[in-house]
């Protein structure tokens, strides 16, 4: 049998895996009645044994047997019955089980399952409302209503399945008090106020939850928020009825809720009530501040001092700067002090008590005329009531307010007076005082007394921005813009925010022709105030001065869009397009222009050349007759409609008007030529006069140009508008689409002897023909409607 043995191969111990594909014939069950040595062995007495019926194969006593598998280290024991039979269909060698296939599942418990489910389902209930307060607090309000919504779904899903299953009394109120309050509250801010308040209805009616009546304060809000006055006090009263005193903070709110209620329906006496009890309580800021409010409502001055008093008399619970201060060397407190001067409850510390001062301020400011005779009486107890509280430092606050308070009442004498009481105040004082009182100067144009006070300001304060920006104000106005320009620029080192200072910088720089860096203070500046008018303008008037037009009319375009009644602008957008030889959007904001300011003679001007141009002299006449009312004693606007009647065809009309400026301007010489050739070309008989009138007014100026010339009459010396001088009113001149206008520049021979040159070319070209639509060709042409207009036709 051991010819039959292999033994197994010398591997390496750590490949385990190695063998396995090896062939040994041991297991070669085809040639085993062959084998000598397994027919011997099966004769034997073990061979008779009777067979082992044990369930599981290879349970006797281990015993090794050499196999083929070198590498597996287990022990293998066969059992072979009495007899072998190659076809034997007994139970097979099976150590594993696996004939009997996969096991069966594990019963469950059907009242464990659904339990389970149920903590599943009220898991996802609170993972809803946790995503929908997550959602709000990311401002996505839609998105949280509806998770609001998918959890009410869900929850009264798991109420119907747990009422199946289990009593009443063991539902979760819990998860749906959160999940009902989750929903109104997301209604609330998505402004859905009647499903809100259906929702805390179904709160505050079920007496399962036990806290649901402090509910009746959110739906009182939400009366308060539609204006509903009345149920809104209802509600909060009603709230405050269940909480009890040991809620004192949250009583106290509830009594400011309904006492702003009752100002707002103009309840003030109930409201009196509301505040007094809060001011008895527990005395604070707001409360105080409204109840003078009331009191000046129903005009009680007694009450409002007693208020006043009582407002300035709240404690602030503020640490003051003290404890801010170091008293010693030691390294470790200084660092301390340090850390502490900025951290979150300073900031705290530093709006608390600029909310009280502002709220002192206002109620000064108040009440000061009411309590006593004048503003000034009233004003001064409030101050002396104010140095006599823990408010002393607000005192001068409210003296200098009362300086600015008399500079808005146009009161500027009080105001000096008041200010000029702080010259010997502290430095910080001081220098706010002399800082006003330098502007005061500056704005009244006394330059001297605004560079005194701005010098004591800047001296009693070097890090006042407001008291260097003075300084430089006055250095400017003095002709110096480089010295002034430092000025500006030191405040902007102590103050990086003082839109002023930049202001004045770059205005500073344009005058100093320093372009590019006027042009970035105004950036900066529009980075800091994108609304400002008048930096859009500055950038505009830069961009003007640095030739680049488009990027001028792109600021003016954004500047329009902030003031768009402005007519100075809007005129400035059609002088633009107009130099860019766009005419259209020139005549749009001209237009515009002249729609907002029709007084502009400049866009009056424009408007009559540019319809003059376009050959509709009828609707320039308009323009022109508007500048005649606005500047009555000039003539040339006047000649102006006449020469425009004249070159529209109207000759009736144009004579008409020359007949009344002659009455107006009787010694003006255009108007007298005028008349000649109208009346001659008309037949009329008042010709011969006009040619008298005409040769007088002729001599007449020919003897005002020889006193001229002479020197007789000195060249300070201005002759009257409408004196018939062509050169009377230097500077005023029209524009080159006026200057073209049909008229006469060559001397004039008014005698009858002579013949009058009639003949004209128009300078603008001819004019467009009509359709020949008549019967025969009109064979005369009238030269005389568009007879030029010369520049000695008007006063220059």
């Amino acid at each position: 049998m051991m010819q039959n043995v292999h033994p197994a191969p010398e591997n390496n111990e750590d490949d385990l895996y190695s063998g396995y594909n090896d062939y040994n014939p041991m297991f070669d069950t085809e040639d085993l009645e062959n084998d000598v040595a397994f027919q011997q062995a099966a004769r034997t007495s073990h061979g008779r044994r009777p067979p082992v019926t044990a369930k599981i194969p290879a349970t006797s006593s281990p015993r090794p047997l050499a196999t083929g598998f070198g590498a597996v280290k287990g022990n293998f024991n066969f059992i072979y019955g009495e007899t072998y039979d190659r076809n034997y269909t007994g139970s097979s060698f099976d150590p594993l089980g696996q004939a009997r296939g996969p096991a069966s599942p594990l019963e469950k418990k059907t009242s464990d399952s659904l339990e389970e489910k149920m903590r599943q389902l009220e898991k996802k209930v609170n993972e809803l409302v946790e995503e929908s307060c997550v959602a709000n607090s990311c401002g996505d309000l839609k998105l949280a209503l509806e998770k609001a919504k998918e959890a009410g779904r869900q929850e009264r899903e798991l109420l119907r399945q747990r009422e199946q299953i289990a009593p009443p009394e063991s539902i979760n109120l819990d998860l749906t008090y959160t999940v009902l309050l989750n929903l109104a509250s997301q209604y609330v801010a998505n402004e859905m106020y009647a499903e809100a308040l259906t929702t805390y209805q179904v709160i505050v009616k079920n007496k399962m939850f036990s806290n649901g009546g402090i509910l009746k304060v959110n739906m009182g809000n939400i009366y308060l928020k539609q204006r509903n006055y009345s149920k809104a006090i209802k509600f909060y009263r009603m709230a405050l009825d269940q909480i009890t005193s040991s809620h004192k903070q949250m009583r106290i709110k509830i009594m400011e809720n309904i006492g702003v209620a009752f100002i707002k329906t103009g309840q003030y006496v109930d409201a009196i009530s509301s505040f007094e009890e809060i001011m008895s309580i527990s005395p604070n800021l707001k409360a105080g501040f409204n109840l003078i409010l009331c009191y000046f409502a129903i005009g009680n001055g007694e009450q409002m001092k007693k208020a006043f008093k009582n407002l300035i008399e709240v404690p602030l619970e503020v640490d003051y700067e003290d404890k801010y201060i170091s008293l010693n060397d030691d390294l470790h407190t200084n660092l301390l002090i340090e850390a502490i001067k900025n951290d979150s409850l300073r900031q705290i510390e530093r709006e608390r008590k600029s909310l009280a001062e502002e709220y002192i301020m206002t109620a000064a400011k108040l009440i000061a005329p009411a309590i006593e005779t004048s503003f000034a009486v009233g004003y001064d107890w409030c101050v002396d009531a104010v140095k006599a509280s823990h408010y002393v430092e607000l005192a001068n606050d409210l003296e200098i307010n009362k300086a600015t308070t008399y500079l808005r009442q146009q009161n500027f004498n009080q105001a000096l007076e008041t200010l000029k009481m702080f010259e010997k105040k502290d430095s910080r004082v001081k220098s706010a005082a002399a800082t006003n009182l330098s502007f005061l100067y500056y704005l009244g144009n006394e330059l001297e007394q605004a560079t005194n006070y701005a010098d004591l300001a800047v001296n009693s304060d070097r890090y006042n921005p407001a008291a260097l920006t003075n300084k430089g104000n006055t250095v400017f106005a003095n002709g110096d813009s480089e010295k002034a320009a430092e000025f500006y620029k030191e405040a902007l080192r102590n103050d990086s925010l003082c839109t002023e200072a930049l202001y004045n910088l770059g205005l500073a720089y344009k005058k100093l022709n320093r372009i590019d860096e006027a042009l970035d203070c105004f950036l900066k500046l529009h980075a800091i105030l994108p609304n400002s008018a008048q930096v859009l303008y500055q950038l505009a008037s830069i961009y003007q001065i640095m030739e680049d037009p488009n990027q001028a009319i792109e600021w003016l375009l954004q500047l329009i869009s902030v003031v768009p009644t402005d007519p100075h602008v809007l005129s400035k957008l059609g002088n633009l397009y107009d130099t860019e030889g766009d005419k259209s959007q020139a005549f749009h904001y001209y237009c515009e222009s002249y729609r907002y300011f029709p007084s502009n003679i400049e866009v009056i001007e424009w408007l009559g050349a540019y319809y003059i141009d376009t050959q509709f002299c009828e609707k320039a006449i308009e323009y022109f007759e508007r500048a005649a009312l606005i500047l009555p004693t000039q003539v040339k606007w006047q000649l102006m409609v006449a020469s425009c009647y004249r070159r529209s065809g109207n000759y009736q009309k144009a004579l008409e008007k020359y007949k009344v400026i002659h009455r107006k301007f009787p010694e003006n010489v255009e108007c007298l030529r005028f008349l000649v050739r109208l009346c001659t070309d008309m037949g009329l008989k008042e010709v011969q006069e006009y040619i008298t009138k005409l040769k007088k007014a002729e001599k007449l100026k020919e003897i005002r140009e020889q006193r001229i010339k002479s020197g007789r009459e000195g060249s300070a010396r201005s002759r009257k508008e409408g004196s018939g001088d062509s050169g009377a009113t230097k500077g005023e001149r029209l524009s080159a689409k006026l200057k073209v206008l049909p008229g006469t520049s060559e001397p004039y021979e008014g005698s009858s002897s002579k013949e009058i040159d009639a003949s004209y070319v128009d300078p603008l070209g001819p004019q467009p023909e009509r359709p020949k639509t008549a019967a025969r060709k009109r064979t005369e042409e009238d030269d005389f409607a568009d007879e030029e207009l010369g520049e000695d036709l008007l006063p220059e």
